[in-house]
This record gives structure tokens, C-alpha cells and sequence, in this order.
């Protein structure tokens, strides 16, 4: 079944899966293809194991990039074994801290 030239299935291939969002639309804006080819695109993706379906219906298709999972592990694995919590993002700053920061600003 040929449904793409070469050029085009290989930037299919190389560039689609490493968006965040996966949608015929934005198949059909990057490789200048129309909305059917575009969702015939995503099924294949999907088919291969490149991308990961979040939803599927009737009128619309969205995909996401498949996320390296295994790579966030060995970190995790190597604070637990040092005893170390792993670094939290953000949250509330301590009182003290807090309380310092609201006497400096006025």
C-alpha cells in the first residue's frame, strides 16, 4: 500500500513522534498532506508503537510522544539507596524563611 512518497514517510517518521501534541491538524500543517492522509499517518504511528493515543473518538484522533519512563527511574533508584529524599519542586518556602522575605519587602 503506498500512501506517502519516501521524503515524506521518513520526516513522518523522524519528526511526528517527538511532538508533544499529536493531532491531525498538526500532521497535516507539517508534512503539507490533507486531514485524511494526516490520520491515516496517525494510525500508523500508533501501529508501530511511536506515539501514545490519549484519546480516540469518532471525529477526533490525540496522540502524545511516548515518554522515556525508564530514565526517571535510575534516579529515584539511586536516592532511595543514598538516603536521600529526591529534590522536591517548588512548595511553600519555611515560615522562617517566608516571614524574612515579607520583613525585607516592606
Amino acid at each position: 500500500m503506498v500512501v506517502f512518497d519516501k521524503p515524506t514517510y521518513d520526516k513522518l517518521l523522524k519528526e511526528i513522534p517527538t511532538a508533544k501534541l499529536i493531532t491531525p491538524a498538526v500532521v497535516s500543517e507539517r508534512l503539507k498532506v490533507n486531514g485524511s492522509l494526516a490520520r491515516r499517518a496517525i494510525r500508523e504511528l500508533i501501529a508501530k508503537g511511536l506515539v501514545k493515543t490519549v484519546i480516540n473518538n469518532h471525529r477526533q484522533i490525540i496522540c502524545t510522544r511516548l515518554v522515556n519512563v525508564d530514565a526517571a527511574a535510575p534516579a529515584a533508584d539511586a536516592a532511595a539507596a543514598s538516603g536521600k529524599k529526591p529534590a522536591a519542586k517548588g512548595g511553600k518556602k519555611p515560615a522562617a524563611k517566608a516571614e524574612e522575605t515579607t520583613e525585607e519587602a516592606q
